[in-house]
């Protein structure tokens, strides 16, 4: 069996109060990406999941041992992803890999067999997870609330395109968030209110984020480029190179430029002449 696990970008990120969990309280936009990691799955003697060129712990392996906790008793399985989406780039890679392998206790060639009891409760095993799998479970674009368990399916935007510049990755979720906190970032939770109904209005109809532009706004950026300096320029060099929005995703590093269309995004792409550029279709799973 393939599976794929597609990114998904943060059009917005409204950063509410840290909450008892430790965790805070936010306002997001999510869509998917056609950009996605590619998993084979295939029966094995043993449980094994493999991530080429990808070293520690991997959260896809965690989904798979949180199915079996749960009472899963498919057949061992061997689990190899080929990864497509740069990692710790803010893109949700490891969410969308774990959150693919969750599915595969609801649909696919084990998710009904004789030996297994009903469905586990996916919804909290990927809160368990981490805040960005519950999201990914089902990818499309939806308004995310609390600290990712408050999910608001909306309608598919008009398709549209982007330019993602991951800027090599590698930047800490954690350090980004303890850096906001540092400096003070954030709102009241009463504060995420307001941009979350505007959200979902202009969001609501389908239209394209290059349509609401104006309320994507990312409150993680000044502490993601506290720590990454270069998040900046990338920023620049989309808005110089013709980018209609340029913006970051999630907690960074990824700044991310949004076209109409895939030529526009190409052009620009070009004209950056950047190593690490990537264009892709945006809004809609592959």
């Amino acid at each position: 069996m393939r599976l794929i696990a597609p990114a998904k970008l943060n059009l917005c990120l409204f950063l509410g109060p840290r909450r008892a969990d430790g965790l805070h309280e936010l306002c997001s936009l999510f869509e998917p990406l056609a950009l996605a990691d590619s998993i084979e799955v295939a029966e094995a003697t043993c449980d094994e999941v493999l991530c080429p060129g990808v070293a520690g712990e991997n959260l896809a392996a965690r989904a798979l041992a949180a199915l079996r906790a749960a009472g899963w008793r498919a057949p061992p399985l061997r689990i190899e992803i080929a990864k497509r989406i740069p990692v710790a780039a803010g893109l949700g890679g490891g969410s969308a890999d774990a959150a693919a392998v969750l599915r595969l206790a609801r649909g696919g060639l084990w998710a009904h067999s004789a030996h297994n009891p009903p469905q586990p409760d996916l919804a909290a095993l990927a809160a368990g997870l981490g805040a960005d799998v519950p999201s990914q479970l089902d990818p499309g674009l939806a308004l995310v609330r609390g600290a990712g368990e408050r999910i608001e399916p909306l309608p598919a935007p008009v398709p549209h395109a982007a330019v993602l510049l991951p800027g090599g990755g590698g930047l800490s979720t954690a350090a980004v968030f303890a850096e906001a906190d540092r400096l003070g970032l954030g709102r009241d939770a009463d504060e995420l209110e307001a941009p979350a109904a505007q959200l979902r209005a202009a969001a609501g109809a389908g239209a394209s984020p290059l349509a609401y532009a104006e309320l994507l706004a990312n409150d993680l950026e000044p502490a993601a480029r506290s720590l990454r300096p270069e998040i900046g320029e990338a920023l620049d060099a989309l808005r110089a190179a013709g980018a209609p929005l340029a913006l970051l995703t999630g907690s960074g590093p990824t700044a991310v430029g949004l076209f109409e269309d895939l030529a526009g995004a190409r052009a620009v792409a070009a004209r950056l002449e950047r190593d690490d550029a990537i264009v892709c279709e945006a809004g809609r799973a592959p």
